[in-house]
């Protein structure tokens, strides 16, 4: 039994995902910038078409203001070079008007066939501060006026910060039935009541498990309360080998060049550098034993050089399986991996650890994805 109920209760298989280094985030070394790995649009397609070959079923494509791909044209140049694969394209609210927002999410999701996962997050925008508690309302108006947009004929919206009357959504109609499926992150009690209320899948940092076990709790506790469950997500790094020794010496070895002066550096220009999930997975580092680990197979070293997600699982393809298992158990149903170099660790993960693994797209068991063109205005319905 799962420790909190889930929406997916019954599902015996995980949408097991990747990850789409967007935002200078690839090195073979960890904090030594190389040329070859820069998050070009050739280099950053071709780790999309290896997460493809390799089985994963959504990739994850993140957003910030670093020298790399803007998240939304990666993810609709993608469209016709995959045909299999979810895109999770990470949309910090309030960057783009609402209502032409819900329009270019649309014409993704048509574009994708109904491929599209959105994930959406609260951070500030460059150069601007902003308080939490109004990005958090900033973001709760974004995601109820999409829901608008993709579930009703109009969208009537009066809002602190936006107001809306009156507007057709034709434009905005999704292939997928309901929209996209909605990811979200976040730790502050803001950011709890707004996934609880209006989000699908809850993704969490890595933590010892007992911490996510209250994290779960904390948050199907505001769900419930709005008559809703949720399903939970593990963004997580992966080094997986044929050996646990193996793995643990990569591990090593991925840091062996890494100034940790500069790695502070990395992870201070991030734009949730300041957020209370990275002050979590700085925590994490803190309580880890002298090689970096807070649970046997969950090393923290990652987060020495990267904001957001600090930790990795690291051991032999049994031991992997394992903690993944005990993830599932718990009721994790997504997962979000990643490694350095992200084209190369995938192809080990896919190779040592996929075969074994029962995956699924969770828009395809939710019954989001149509199994024809629907009948909206940019598919099949009534042109006007």
């Amino acid at each position: 039994m799962t420790v909190v109920p889930v929406t997916s209760a019954d599902l015996d298989a995980a949408e097991v995902s990747w990850f789409a280094a967007l935002c200078s985030d690839d090195y073979q070394f960890l904090g030594v910038p190389d040329g070859d790995l820069r998050s070009s649009w050739a280099h950053c397609s071709e780790i999309v078409k290896t997460a493809e070959a390799q089985g994963f079923r959504n990739i994850l494509c993140p957003s910030s203001y670093q020298v790399g791909q803007d998240t939304l044209s990666f993810v609709a140049g993608c469209a016709p070079i995959t045909e299999k694969i979810n895109l999770l394209a990470a949309v910090r609210c309030g960057e783009m008007q609402p209502i032409m927002l819900a329009r270019t999410i649309a014409t993704l999701d048509h574009m994708l066939q109904g491929r599209l996962t959105v994930n959406i997050i609260s951070s500030d925008f460059p150069g601007e501060k902003a308080e939490s508690e109004y990005r958090y309302q900033r973001s709760r108006e974004v995601v109820e006026i999409l829901k608008q947009a993709w579930t009703r004929d109009e969208i009537d919206h009066e809002g602190e910060v936006y107001s809306f009357k009156g507007l057709t959504t034709d434009p905005a109609k999704p292939y997928q039935t309901g929209g996209p499926l909605l990811y979200f992150g976040g730790y502050s009690p803001a950011a709890l009541d707004l996934c609880a209320e209006h989000c699908d899948v809850y993704l969490m940092w890595p933590e010892p498990k007992e911490a996510i076990v209250g994290r779960m709790q904390a948050v199907h506790d505001r769900a419930a309360e709005k008559g809703r469950t949720l399903d939970y997500g593990l963004r997580v790094h992966m080094i997986v080998r044929d050996t646990e020794a193996e793995a643990k010496e990569y591990a090593d070895y991925i840091v062996s060049k890494l100034d940790d002066e500069y790695g502070r550096k990395i992870r201070e220009r991030a734009l949730d550098a300041t957020s209370l999930g990275v002050s979590h997975q700085a925590k994490n580092r803190d309580i880890a034993d002298e090689f970096g680990y807070v649970e046997p197979h969950l090393w923290t070293g990652v987060g020495r050089a990267r904001s957001g997600c600090g930790a990795a699982l690291v051991g032999s393809a049994d031991q992997v399986l394992s903690e993944i298992e005990a993830y599932q158990k718990m009721g994790i149903r997504a997962f979000i991996f990643s490694g350095y170099p992200h084209k190369e660790e995938a192809e080990h993960f896919g190779r040592l650890v996929m075969p074994h693994l029962k995956t699924c797209s969770l828009p395809e068991a939710y019954g989001r994805v149509p199994q024809a063109a629907p009948a909206t205005p940019l598919a099949a319905g009534e042109r006007r």
